[in-house]
């Protein structure tokens, strides 16, 4: 795990494939892993990545800071960007992907749905393309999502609703074979909670499918 900054407020941290964003009492989570690295008492989660998923988290060390930065997650202040391997390319090189999901916690998975009720919510996200090559006899694409909003598994199910999954992804189809989804929050910008400073942090990747691109993009 890498810390990218702290205080006696915040940090700023790269959450590992395979660790829990929030506290768990059986399972290796951030929280936990901050509070070691750190030597600190408390540390509170404000937004979430899947286990699944790598990359950029801010974390709270005070209640002060908490509450400033739950408010800010949920009113969209805190700004992510995501990169992603996914199988082929989206026709166009950028654009905007809007849909209707629904979430079914039994099963863990999100779906994409043709029209309003109880427990669906919309979805939008805008995407980039940033560079295609030819993986095992397929194309694949690295890509730049910023989410415009925070539904589960968006990103995942929104490409793969295209028939563009993300690679290692096998929930929603995938076929090809990686240790983890190549997904990871690769931007993360904010308002300091306290100062009130603005804050920025890049993580690059270079695991798994990320190796065959330039992720200096």
């Amino acid at each position: 795990m890498d810390i990218l900054y702290s205080d006696e407020h915040i940090a700023v941290a790269v959450k590992p494939y395979g660790a829990l964003s929030e506290s768990d009492d059986k399972k290796p989570n951030m929280p936990d892993m901050l509070k070691e690295a750190l030597g600190c008492d408390h540390v509170a989660a404000v937004h979430r990545l899947d286990r699944t998923t790598q990359g950029l988290m801010v974390y709270a060390l005070s209640h002060k800071a908490a509450q400033r930065l739950s408010s800010m997650a949920q009113s969209g202040e805190i700004e992510k960007t995501y990169l992603a391997v996914i199988e082929g390319a989206p026709e166009e090189d950028e654009g905007d992907m809007s849909d209707l999901l629904f979430y079914d916690r039994r099963k863990n998975k999100s779906y994409v749905v043709k029209r309003q009720r109880k427990g669906v919510k919309e979805a939008r996200l805008r995407y980039r393309t940033l560079c295609t090559v030819r993986h095992e006899e397929k194309d694949i694409s690295l890509i730049e999502v910023t989410l415009l909003t925070g539904r589960t598994h968006q990103i995942r199910v929104q490409f793969a609703s295209r028939k563009m999954p993300l690679a290692g992804d096998r929930r929603y189809g995938s076929r090809i074979v990686c240790d983890n989804i190549m997904l990871c929050s690769s931007r993360l910008s904010f308002d300091h909670p306290i100062s009130g400073e603005k804050l920025s942090f890049e993580f690059k990747p270079d695991n798994g499918l990320f190796a065959l691109f330039d992720t200096k993009h």
